[in-house]
């Protein structure tokens, strides 16, 4: 299965989603935004990490989910030392599908792209 990768998760919210198979989570990464516009354009299932992207590679354990909707807002911060006070978030809802490693990986003009393989229960050593 072809998947999105969303790299640095918190573990937190790997674990709730892991609890509750639909979760809204907020992302701030312009990285990540960018790769559930993509997933949102190609129909795409995400793959979810809390490895940072530059170690997500052949064998990364992690999360696969089903975008169902995405939403970006723009927020105001308070910010002391610079002009700008608004960032872009992005609200992605999303439906767990399971666990899965990762057997390859590609880079498409700036978006991670990963096939992955499903786990069978004996095999999950998430953790």
């Amino acid at each position: 299965m072809e998947a999105v990768v969303l790299a640095g998760i918190a573990r937190r919210v790997l674990d709730e989603l892991m609890r509750n198979p639909y979760r809204t989570i907020e992302l701030r990464s312009a990285r990540n935004i960018l790769a559930v516009e993509k997933a949102m354009e190609r129909a795409m299932n995400l793959f979810l990490t809390y490895d940072p992207l530059s170690d997500v590679e052949v064998g990364t354990e992690g999360l696969l989910a089903e975008l169902l909707k995405a939403e970006e807002l723009e927020t105001r911060v308070p910010w002391e030392e610079s002009d700008e006070r608004e960032i872009t978030v992005c609200r992605a809802k999303m439906r767990l599908l399971g666990l899965g490693r990762i057997i390859e990986v590609e880079d498409r003009r700036g978006v991670t792209i990963v096939r992955v393989r499903e786990l069978l229960p004996h095999e999950m050593g998430m953790g």
